[in-house]
């Protein structure tokens, strides 16, 4: 009986309007988006190599030799990642370098001048797809599921010949979702197809993985928002109220929640500019190096006069200035620190209670684990910033802190001889992070999830039950 219910069910929808629009949708959407994002990657990727190349050039046409603070002796790259055809994710909105610098890592990205205009309008990719257009249109399959049958008059008709009334909400459930999701399993198959036709490397074991568990996360969002719109439609019995009920949840749901939060975020936990933060920790250095020089100044007149010959007393300078040098590059390091810690602290907070307000909604859910699995989301921003400060560590214990800036290293410099400049240590890879790790990273959302496909599907069956026909 479950299965020609199910039947009936899927020719209902076959043969409505609704089938036509989302079939469109599919086969229009999800290859042309995934082709347009991989033309996109490849781009970013010739930009990412030219990128290397120049900055490699540049090192070598003219080393850094005792540079200003502000001069980036260094940079790590960021390389695009061919799984951003799914999800862009936060890949474009991250710098496309991290400079070294001795004040600290600055951040190199795109300038305000150069912003293209389409960045306004968000991107369109496989994600926005799934998380926007389907979610409205899984809506727009079931919000008239048991509201429609009982505007009609049908509902009493059809539970009036003993059918139980679990196996009618099943079969409503099901069918529509086989209809639904076929067409859309179709599409992703083509568009993969595709890609593959033009060199995406589908066939690696973590791609393909990471591809296959999007593929299950898509189809599981799309799930709840079937159990969101037969919950409306077995709580509301005109069809009409019940389209402008789901249209409004969704707007709250995929619109507005998910910024919302954030929005509300930013009043409750305020940071600080990261201009302001880099600000701060040059005026640390400048009013350190200012102290410091007085003091080597007065400890090399106390010892020596002041009538200095640099060639003849060059070594008793060293002596004189290398435990000063080591007292105030640990203080730049403690008070430059804490200037850190604290400024992360508050971006942490601030991210932290901004992505728990807006997991009030299944999109921002499905937003965060699809891009953790197409590494563009937050598990890539903080392994790229991390292999930053470690590199940012390593150049200060082998080249920074080995530069002098104070007026008897100028003078040093003018009038002897000095080595040839140091090799600048490159700059290491970023650390792939396993499916297995980032699902671990990714449980809260995975299992909510789950959780509301459970829920609202039990409260939808509990309705029903009770539902005075």
């Amino acid at each position: 009986m479950l299965l020609t219910l199910i039947r009936k069910e899927m020719m209902h929808h076959i043969l409505s309007v609704r089938f036509v629009a989302l079939l469109v949708m599919c086969l229009l959407l999800v290859p042309l988006t995934l082709h347009i994002n991989y033309r996109n990657y490849l781009q970013n990727q010739v930009n990412y190599k030219e990128s290397l190349k120049l900055s490699t050039a540049e090192a070598e046409e003219k080393p850094p030799d005792a540079p200003d603070p502000d001069t980036e002796v260094s940079k790590l790259f960021l390389e695009p990642t061919p799984l951003s055809v799914f999800a862009k994710g936060l890949e474009e909105s991250l710098p496309s370098y991290l400079g070294m610098t001795r004040n600290s890592v600055k951040q190199g990205s795109m300038s305000l001048g150069e912003a293209p205009l389409s960045s306004a309008l968000g991107n369109l990719d496989f994600l926005f797809v799934v998380s926007t257009v389907f979610s409205l249109l899984a809506l727009l399959f079931t919000f008239d599921a048991v509201a429609g049958e009982r505007e009609a008059g049908t509902l009493r008709i059809t539970l009036s010949n003993a059918l139980p009334r679990d196996l009618f909400l099943w079969s409503k459930l099901i069918g529509g979702y086989i209809v639904f999701v076929v067409p859309f399993l179709v599409a992703f198959l083509l568009g993969l197809l595709l890609l593959v036709s033009q060199g995406f490397p589908l066939g690696e074991s973590d791609i393909f993985l990471r591809v296959f568990s999007l593929t299950l996360v898509s189809l599981l969002y799309i799930g709840v928002f079937f159990s969101i719109g037969t919950v409306i439609s077995t709580y509301l019995d005109n069809s009409k109220t019940a389209l402008i009920v789901a249209f409004t949840v969704w707007v709250l749901a995929v619109l507005i929640a998910p910024r919302a939060g954030f929005l509300t975020a930013k009043l409750i936990a305020p940071t600080r500019a990261i201009q302001s933060v880099y600000m701060e920790k040059t005026a640390i250095r400048n009013n350190l190096n200012a102290e410091k020089e007085h003091k080597i100044s007065g400890k090399i007149v106390e010892t020596l006069g002041t009538s200095i010959n640099f060639n003849k007393d060059a070594k008793k300078i060293t002596e004189l200035r290398t435990p000063i040098d080591a007292e105030y590059r640990q203080k730049f390091q403690e008070q430059v620190g804490k200037v850190e810690r604290e400024y992360q602290r508050e971006k942490k907070r601030q991210e932290s209670v901004g992505e728990n307000l807006s997991r009030i909604t299944p999109t921002s859910s499905l937003i965060y684990l699809a891009m953790n699995l197409a590494e563009t989301g937050k598990i890539k921003r903080n392994t790229y910033f991390q292999t930053g400060t470690r590199y940012y560590n390593e150049l200060e214990a082998a080249y920074f802190g080995e530069i002098r800036d104070d007026q008897f290293a100028t003078i040093a410099r003018f009038t002897s001889k000095q080595p040839e400049p140091k090799k600048i240590t490159p700059p290491p890879d970023l650390a792939e992070t396993s499916l297995s790790e980032t699902l671990r990273h990714s449980m809260v959302d995975l299992l909510l999830l789950c959780f509301l496909a459970v829920v609202l599907t039990t409260i939808a069956f509990l309705k029903f039950f009770s539902l005075d026909i």
